[in-house]
């Protein structure tokens, strides 16, 4: 496999990635959040 082949495969691997990691992280954006602390517990709704 020559050099110009592999590095089009990274890339397009690491754009996947990306792509998964930013839907990851908007799902956790609309999940209910609990937290617990000091001042006591707070709750934060989706969106």
């Amino acid at each position: 496999m020559n050099r110009p082949v592999l590095y089009a495969v990274i890339a397009v691997l690491a754009v996947v990635a990306g792509v998964f990691a930013y839907q990851a992280y908007q799902r956790d954006q609309n999940t209910l959040q609990i937290e617990v602390g000091p001042k006591g517990v707070k709750v934060d709704p989706p969106g």
